[in-house]
Protein backbone atom coordinates (compact mmCIF):
# COMPACT_ATOMS: atom_id res chain seq x y z
CA UNK A 1 0.00 0.00 0.00
CA UNK A 2 1.22 3.50 -0.83
CA UNK A 3 -0.33 4.98 2.28
CA UNK A 4 -2.99 4.61 4.96
CA UNK A 5 -6.29 4.24 3.10
CA UNK A 6 -9.25 5.91 4.74
CA UNK A 7 -7.06 7.96 7.08
CA UNK A 8 -8.91 10.66 8.96
CA UNK A 9 -6.60 12.86 11.05
CA UNK A 10 -7.40 13.11 14.72
CA UNK A 11 -8.24 16.54 16.23
CA UNK A 12 -4.74 16.57 17.80
CA UNK A 13 -3.24 16.01 14.37
CA UNK A 14 -5.23 18.83 12.79
CA UNK A 15 -4.09 21.15 15.57
CA UNK A 16 -0.48 20.05 15.00
CA UNK A 17 -0.88 20.82 11.29
CA UNK A 18 -2.03 24.34 12.15
CA UNK A 19 0.95 24.78 14.46
CA UNK A 20 3.30 23.50 11.75
CA UNK A 21 1.76 25.83 9.18
CA UNK A 22 2.32 28.78 11.53
CA UNK A 23 5.87 27.81 12.57
CA UNK A 24 7.49 28.65 9.23
CA UNK A 25 11.12 27.90 10.14
CA UNK A 26 12.98 24.81 11.35
CA UNK A 27 16.48 23.41 11.65
CA UNK A 28 17.44 20.24 9.74
CA UNK A 29 20.39 18.31 11.18
CA UNK A 30 22.25 15.60 9.22
CA UNK A 31 24.67 13.94 11.63
CA UNK A 32 26.15 10.48 11.82
CA UNK A 33 29.40 8.54 11.68
CA UNK A 34 29.76 9.58 8.03
CA UNK A 35 30.80 13.01 9.35
CA UNK A 36 34.18 11.47 10.28
CA UNK A 37 35.08 11.18 6.59
CA UNK A 38 34.03 14.76 5.83
CA UNK A 39 32.55 13.78 2.47
CA UNK A 40 28.81 14.02 2.97
CA UNK A 41 26.21 11.54 4.15
CA UNK A 42 26.32 9.48 0.91
CA UNK A 43 30.00 8.60 1.31
CA UNK A 44 29.35 4.89 1.94
CA UNK A 45 27.55 4.57 -1.38
CA UNK A 46 29.68 7.00 -3.37
CA UNK A 47 33.00 5.45 -2.38
CA UNK A 48 31.58 1.91 -2.53
CA UNK A 49 32.76 1.24 1.01
CA UNK A 50 32.24 -2.34 2.13
CA UNK A 51 30.02 -2.92 5.18
CA UNK A 52 32.86 -4.46 7.18
CA UNK A 53 35.11 -1.47 6.48
CA UNK A 54 32.39 1.09 7.13
CA UNK A 55 31.62 -0.46 10.49
CA UNK A 56 35.15 0.40 11.64
CA UNK A 57 34.23 4.10 11.59
CA UNK A 58 32.05 3.68 14.66
CA UNK A 59 35.09 3.00 16.85
CA UNK A 60 36.36 6.53 16.10
CA UNK A 61 33.10 8.44 16.65
CA UNK A 62 33.38 10.27 19.96
CA UNK A 63 31.59 13.66 19.81
CA UNK A 64 32.75 14.91 23.19
CA UNK A 65 31.87 18.53 22.32
CA UNK A 66 28.23 17.71 21.58
CA UNK A 67 25.98 20.04 23.58
CA UNK A 68 22.31 19.49 22.86
CA UNK A 69 21.29 22.57 24.82
CA UNK A 70 23.66 24.74 22.77
CA UNK A 71 22.19 23.37 19.54
CA UNK A 72 18.65 24.17 20.65
CA UNK A 73 19.60 27.62 21.92
CA UNK A 74 21.19 28.36 18.54
CA UNK A 75 18.06 27.21 16.72
CA UNK A 76 15.93 29.38 19.00
CA UNK A 77 18.22 32.37 18.46
CA UNK A 78 17.78 31.81 14.70
CA UNK A 79 14.01 32.13 15.12
CA UNK A 80 13.37 28.44 14.45
CA UNK A 81 10.38 26.65 15.96
CA UNK A 82 11.36 23.02 15.44
CA UNK A 83 14.29 20.69 14.78
CA UNK A 84 14.39 17.65 12.51
CA UNK A 85 17.38 15.34 13.09
CA UNK A 86 18.57 12.16 11.37
CA UNK A 87 17.82 9.32 13.77
CA UNK A 88 18.99 6.86 11.10
CA UNK A 89 20.34 7.73 7.67
CA UNK A 90 20.89 5.49 4.64
CA UNK A 91 23.96 3.87 6.24
CA UNK A 92 21.60 2.29 8.77
CA UNK A 93 23.51 3.64 11.79
CA UNK A 94 21.13 4.60 14.62
CA UNK A 95 21.97 7.76 16.54
CA UNK A 96 19.96 6.41 19.49
CA UNK A 97 19.98 3.42 21.81
CA UNK A 98 18.13 0.95 19.59
CA UNK A 99 17.20 -2.42 21.05
CA UNK A 100 16.47 -3.70 17.54
CA UNK A 101 20.19 -3.69 16.59
CA UNK A 102 23.63 -3.03 18.03
CA UNK A 103 24.50 -0.92 14.97
CA UNK A 104 23.98 2.24 16.99
CA UNK A 105 25.83 5.00 18.79
CA UNK A 106 25.47 3.44 22.24
CA UNK A 107 26.73 -0.06 21.41
CA UNK A 108 29.40 0.70 18.79
CA UNK A 109 31.10 3.97 19.69
CA UNK A 110 33.41 5.13 22.49
CA UNK A 111 30.91 7.93 23.12
CA UNK A 112 28.39 5.31 24.22
CA UNK A 113 25.45 7.65 24.75
CA UNK A 114 22.14 8.33 23.03
CA UNK A 115 22.31 11.81 21.43
CA UNK A 116 18.58 12.07 20.79
CA UNK A 117 17.53 11.93 24.44
CA UNK A 118 19.31 15.12 25.55
CA UNK A 119 18.15 16.85 22.36
CA UNK A 120 14.52 15.93 23.12
CA UNK A 121 14.93 17.24 26.67
CA UNK A 122 16.53 20.48 25.46
CA UNK A 123 13.74 21.03 22.93
CA UNK A 124 11.14 20.68 25.70
CA UNK A 125 13.05 23.13 27.93
CA UNK A 126 13.23 25.77 25.21
CA UNK A 127 9.80 25.24 23.63
CA UNK A 128 10.84 23.74 20.27
CA UNK A 129 9.34 20.63 18.72
CA UNK A 130 11.50 17.70 17.66
CA UNK A 131 10.99 15.63 14.50
CA UNK A 132 12.90 12.46 13.65
CA UNK A 133 14.22 11.87 10.14
CA UNK A 134 14.19 8.13 9.44
CA UNK A 135 15.63 6.46 6.33
CA UNK A 136 13.54 3.64 4.96
CA UNK A 137 16.51 2.82 2.75
CA UNK A 138 19.30 0.90 4.52
CA UNK A 139 22.73 0.12 3.04
CA UNK A 140 23.77 -1.89 6.10
CA UNK A 141 20.91 -4.16 7.08
CA UNK A 142 21.22 -7.68 5.54
CA UNK A 143 17.46 -8.03 5.10
CA UNK A 144 17.12 -4.92 2.94
CA UNK A 145 16.69 -7.18 -0.09
CA UNK A 146 16.22 -7.21 -3.04
CA UNK A 147 18.65 -4.33 -3.34
CA UNK A 148 17.40 -0.97 -4.51
CA UNK A 149 19.05 1.48 -6.88
CA UNK A 150 21.75 2.44 -4.38
CA UNK A 151 24.13 0.66 -2.01
CA UNK A 152 24.64 -2.28 -4.35
CA UNK A 153 28.44 -2.45 -4.07
CA UNK A 154 29.07 -2.71 -0.34
CA UNK A 155 29.61 -6.44 0.02
CA UNK A 156 26.33 -7.66 1.46
CA UNK A 157 25.24 -11.21 0.54
CA UNK A 158 22.65 -11.31 -2.22
CA UNK A 159 19.92 -12.65 0.02
CA UNK A 160 17.64 -11.36 2.73
CA UNK A 161 14.15 -11.38 4.21
CA UNK A 162 12.15 -8.27 3.29
CA UNK A 163 9.29 -8.86 5.78
CA UNK A 164 11.89 -9.19 8.52
CA UNK A 165 13.37 -5.84 7.50
CA UNK A 166 9.93 -4.24 7.72
CA UNK A 167 9.60 -5.69 11.24
CA UNK A 168 12.98 -4.17 12.11
CA UNK A 169 11.88 -0.78 10.80
CA UNK A 170 8.63 -1.00 12.79
CA UNK A 171 10.60 -1.84 15.92
CA UNK A 172 12.92 1.14 15.56
CA UNK A 173 10.08 3.55 14.83
CA UNK A 174 8.21 2.24 17.87
CA UNK A 175 11.31 3.03 19.93
CA UNK A 176 11.42 6.57 18.56
CA UNK A 177 7.72 7.08 19.29
CA UNK A 178 7.74 5.67 22.83
CA UNK A 179 11.12 6.67 24.29
CA UNK A 180 11.45 10.43 23.79
CA UNK A 181 8.10 11.79 24.89
CA UNK A 182 5.87 13.78 22.57
CA UNK A 183 7.54 14.42 19.23
CA UNK A 184 6.58 16.61 16.32
CA UNK A 185 6.56 13.82 13.75
CA UNK A 186 8.46 11.45 11.48
CA UNK A 187 10.30 12.67 8.36
CA UNK A 188 10.75 9.67 6.05
CA UNK A 189 13.30 9.40 3.25
CA UNK A 190 14.56 6.65 0.95
CA UNK A 191 11.29 5.24 -0.41
CA UNK A 192 12.49 6.24 -3.88
CA UNK A 193 15.24 3.56 -3.68
CA UNK A 194 12.63 0.81 -4.09
CA UNK A 195 9.43 2.49 -5.33
CA UNK A 196 7.87 -0.81 -6.40
CA UNK A 197 8.39 -2.55 -3.05
CA UNK A 198 5.60 -3.22 -0.57
CA UNK A 199 6.62 -0.90 2.26
CA UNK A 200 3.58 -1.67 4.38
CA UNK A 201 2.72 1.99 4.73
CA UNK A 202 -0.87 1.19 5.64
CA UNK A 203 0.20 -0.53 8.87
CA UNK A 204 3.25 1.69 9.43
CA UNK A 205 1.38 4.99 9.20
CA UNK A 206 -1.49 3.62 11.27
CA UNK A 207 0.97 2.58 13.99
CA UNK A 208 2.51 6.07 14.11
CA UNK A 209 -0.85 7.77 14.28
CA UNK A 210 -1.98 5.33 16.98
CA UNK A 211 1.08 5.81 19.19
CA UNK A 212 1.16 9.60 18.80
CA UNK A 213 -2.02 10.91 17.10
CA UNK A 214 -0.64 14.46 16.97
CA UNK A 215 2.62 13.39 15.26
CA UNK A 216 2.90 14.54 11.65
CA UNK A 217 4.09 12.18 8.92
CA UNK A 218 5.96 13.41 5.86
CA UNK A 219 7.72 11.33 3.25
CA UNK A 220 10.37 12.64 0.87
CA UNK A 221 9.28 10.32 -1.95
CA UNK A 222 9.00 13.18 -4.48
CA UNK A 223 5.44 12.26 -5.34
CA UNK A 224 2.12 13.77 -4.36
CA UNK A 225 1.33 12.86 -0.75
CA UNK A 226 0.08 9.37 0.00
CA UNK A 227 -2.99 8.85 2.24
CA UNK A 228 -1.93 9.12 5.86
CA UNK A 229 0.73 11.80 5.28
CA UNK A 230 0.24 15.09 7.06
CA UNK A 231 2.63 17.45 5.27
CA UNK A 232 4.44 17.60 1.93
CA UNK A 233 8.13 18.42 1.54
CA UNK A 234 10.17 19.70 -1.39
CA UNK A 235 13.90 18.98 -1.54
CA UNK A 236 16.21 21.87 -2.47
CA UNK A 237 13.32 23.69 -4.13
CA UNK A 238 10.39 25.91 -3.35
CA UNK A 239 6.90 24.42 -3.90
CA UNK A 240 6.04 24.44 -7.57
CA UNK A 241 9.67 24.66 -8.70
CA UNK A 242 11.98 21.88 -9.86
CA UNK A 243 15.48 23.24 -10.29
CA UNK A 244 16.92 20.23 -8.42
CA UNK A 245 15.15 17.65 -10.60
CA UNK A 246 13.42 15.91 -7.68
CA UNK A 247 10.14 17.78 -7.44
CA UNK A 248 7.87 16.72 -10.26
CA UNK A 249 4.83 16.30 -8.03
CA UNK A 250 2.08 18.86 -7.80
CA UNK A 251 1.58 21.05 -4.75
CA UNK A 252 -0.99 19.62 -2.36
CA UNK A 253 -3.27 21.39 0.12
CA UNK A 254 -1.38 19.89 3.05
CA UNK A 255 1.08 22.02 5.05
CA UNK A 256 4.22 22.47 2.95
CA UNK A 257 7.93 22.48 3.69
CA UNK A 258 11.05 23.27 1.66
CA UNK A 259 14.23 21.59 2.90
CA UNK A 260 17.42 23.39 1.90
CA UNK A 261 21.15 23.13 2.55
CA UNK A 262 23.19 26.14 3.65
CA UNK A 263 26.02 25.04 1.36
CA UNK A 264 25.59 22.14 -1.09
CA UNK A 265 25.90 19.22 1.32
CA UNK A 266 23.53 17.74 3.87
CA UNK A 267 26.12 15.93 6.00
CA UNK A 268 29.43 17.57 6.90
CA UNK A 269 31.68 17.97 3.85
CA UNK A 270 35.11 19.43 4.58
CA UNK A 271 35.58 20.70 1.00
CA UNK A 272 32.18 22.35 0.56
CA UNK A 273 32.68 26.07 1.10
CA UNK A 274 29.78 27.12 -1.12
CA UNK A 275 27.85 28.69 1.74
CA UNK A 276 24.79 30.66 0.71
CA UNK A 277 24.80 34.29 1.78
CA UNK A 278 22.65 35.60 4.61
CA UNK A 279 20.66 37.59 2.04
CA UNK A 280 19.96 34.51 -0.09
CA UNK A 281 18.86 32.46 2.91
CA UNK A 282 16.57 35.18 4.25
CA UNK A 283 15.03 35.67 0.83
CA UNK A 284 14.47 31.92 0.52
CA UNK A 285 12.65 31.93 3.86
CA UNK A 286 10.52 34.82 2.61
CA UNK A 287 9.82 33.12 -0.72
CA UNK A 288 8.82 29.93 1.08
CA UNK A 289 6.37 31.83 3.30
CA UNK A 290 4.95 33.53 0.21
CA UNK A 291 4.30 30.08 -1.23
CA UNK A 292 2.56 28.93 1.94
CA UNK A 293 5.53 26.81 3.03
CA UNK A 294 7.99 26.41 5.88
CA UNK A 295 11.75 26.47 5.40
CA UNK A 296 13.70 23.59 6.97
CA UNK A 297 17.30 24.81 6.80
CA UNK A 298 20.03 22.20 7.13
CA UNK A 299 23.36 22.04 8.88
CA UNK A 300 25.79 19.10 9.05
CA UNK A 301 27.60 19.16 12.41
CA UNK A 302 31.28 18.28 12.69
CA UNK A 303 32.35 14.88 14.05
CA UNK A 304 33.07 16.43 17.45
CA UNK A 305 29.45 17.56 17.78
CA UNK A 306 29.84 21.27 17.05
CA UNK A 307 27.96 23.28 14.43
CA UNK A 308 30.04 24.61 11.56
CA UNK A 309 30.88 28.24 12.48
CA UNK A 310 29.89 29.53 9.02
CA UNK A 311 26.44 27.99 9.55
CA UNK A 312 26.05 29.29 13.09
CA UNK A 313 26.91 32.80 11.86
CA UNK A 314 24.22 32.66 9.19
CA UNK A 315 21.62 31.25 11.56
CA UNK A 316 22.18 34.09 14.00
CA UNK A 317 21.88 36.64 11.17
CA UNK A 318 18.53 35.16 10.11
CA UNK A 319 17.36 35.29 13.71
CA UNK A 320 18.28 38.96 13.96
CA UNK A 321 16.26 39.67 10.80
CA UNK A 322 13.28 37.71 12.12
CA UNK A 323 13.25 39.58 15.41
CA UNK A 324 12.70 42.74 13.40
CA UNK A 325 10.44 41.35 10.67
CA UNK A 326 8.95 38.10 11.98
CA UNK A 327 5.41 39.46 12.13
CA UNK A 328 5.38 39.29 8.32
CA UNK A 329 6.42 35.59 8.39
CA UNK A 330 5.19 33.72 11.49
CA UNK A 331 1.56 32.67 11.47
CA UNK A 332 1.00 33.99 7.95
CA UNK A 333 -0.29 32.27 4.84
CA UNK A 334 0.68 32.75 1.22
CA UNK A 335 -0.73 36.12 0.24
CA UNK A 336 -3.35 37.15 -2.32
CA UNK A 337 -0.73 38.03 -4.95
CA UNK A 338 1.02 35.12 -6.66
CA UNK A 339 4.83 35.13 -6.45
CA UNK A 340 6.56 37.02 -9.23
CA UNK A 341 9.85 38.68 -10.19
CA UNK A 342 8.93 41.50 -7.81
CA UNK A 343 8.76 39.20 -4.77
CA UNK A 344 5.99 37.50 -2.76
CA UNK A 345 3.14 38.38 -0.43
CA UNK A 346 2.00 36.96 2.88
CA UNK A 347 -1.14 37.72 4.84
CA UNK A 348 -2.56 37.52 8.33
CA UNK A 349 -6.03 38.75 9.23
CA UNK A 350 -6.72 41.97 7.34
CA UNK A 351 -3.06 42.68 6.77
CA UNK A 352 -1.14 41.84 3.60
CA UNK A 353 2.65 42.00 3.62
CA UNK A 354 4.37 42.74 0.32
CA UNK A 355 7.93 41.41 0.34
CA UNK A 356 9.60 43.42 -2.41
CA UNK A 357 12.75 41.53 -3.35
CA UNK A 358 13.66 43.08 -6.70
CA UNK A 359 13.88 46.82 -7.22
CA UNK A 360 12.05 48.07 -10.34
CA UNK A 361 12.85 51.15 -12.35
CA UNK A 362 9.71 52.89 -11.12
CA UNK A 363 6.88 51.88 -8.83
CA UNK A 364 5.74 48.36 -8.01
CA UNK A 365 2.86 47.17 -10.15
CA UNK A 366 0.68 44.37 -8.74
CA UNK A 367 -2.38 42.50 -10.04
CA UNK A 368 -5.89 43.61 -9.04
CA UNK A 369 -7.24 42.77 -5.61
CA UNK A 370 -10.96 42.49 -4.95
CA UNK A 371 -10.63 43.64 -1.32
CA UNK A 372 -10.31 47.36 -0.78
CA UNK A 373 -7.05 48.70 0.61
CA UNK A 374 -7.53 51.08 3.52
CA UNK A 375 -3.90 52.17 3.90
CA UNK A 376 -0.35 51.31 2.84
CA UNK A 377 2.77 51.78 4.92
CA UNK A 378 6.30 50.51 5.35
CA UNK A 379 6.68 47.86 8.04
CA UNK A 380 9.29 50.07 9.70
CA UNK A 381 8.13 53.45 8.53
CA UNK A 382 5.24 55.66 7.69
CA UNK A 383 2.50 55.73 5.09
CA UNK A 384 3.36 55.48 1.41
CA UNK A 385 1.33 56.44 -1.69
CA UNK A 386 -0.69 53.77 -3.48
CA UNK A 387 -3.40 53.54 -6.10
CA UNK A 388 -5.94 50.76 -6.54
CA UNK A 389 -8.07 50.20 -9.61
CA UNK A 390 -9.55 47.40 -11.70
CA UNK A 391 -6.26 47.31 -13.61
CA UNK A 392 -4.17 46.61 -10.52
CA UNK A 393 -2.32 48.15 -7.61
CA UNK A 394 0.64 50.48 -7.63
CA UNK A 395 2.74 51.29 -4.59
CA UNK A 396 5.37 54.00 -4.39
CA UNK A 397 8.32 53.23 -2.12
CA UNK A 398 10.79 56.07 -1.48
CA UNK A 399 14.29 55.31 -2.70
CA UNK A 400 15.73 55.84 0.77
CA UNK A 401 13.39 53.16 2.15
CA UNK A 402 14.70 50.45 -0.17
CA UNK A 403 16.13 47.44 1.71
CA UNK A 404 18.42 45.23 -0.44
CA UNK A 405 17.30 42.13 1.47
CA UNK A 406 13.53 42.65 1.69
CA UNK A 407 11.53 45.86 1.51
CA UNK A 408 8.30 45.11 3.38
CA UNK A 409 5.12 47.07 2.66
CA UNK A 410 1.97 46.52 4.75
CA UNK A 411 -1.42 46.83 3.09
CA UNK A 412 -4.26 47.32 5.58
CA UNK A 413 -7.46 45.88 4.10
CA UNK A 414 -11.07 46.51 4.89
CA UNK A 415 -11.77 42.78 4.66
CA UNK A 416 -9.76 39.56 4.88
CA UNK A 417 -8.28 38.31 1.58
CA UNK A 418 -10.19 35.51 -0.06
CA UNK A 419 -7.13 33.48 -1.03
CA UNK A 420 -5.46 31.09 1.43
Amino acid sequence: ALGQPGYRPAPENLEARRWFHDAKFGLFIHWGIYSLLGDGEWVMNNRRIQVADYEKLAAFFNPIRYDADAWVRLAKEAGMKYITITSKHHDGFAMFDSKATDWDIVDRTPYGKDVLKPLAEACRRHGLKLFFYYSQLDWHHPDYFPRGRTGRDNGRPERGDWPRYLDFMDAQLTELLTTYGEIGGIWFDGWWDRPDADWGHDELYAMIHRLQPHALIGNNHHREPFPGEDFQMFEQDLPGENTAGFNRAGVSRLPLETCLTINRSWGYHRGDRNHKSERELIQTLVKAAGRNANLLLNTGPLPDGTIQPEHAERLRAIGKWLRANGQSIYGTRGGPFPPGPWGVSTWKGRRVYLHLLARPQGSWQLPPLKERIRAARLLHGGAIPFTQSEQGIRVEVPAEAWDPVDTIVVLELRDRPGRS
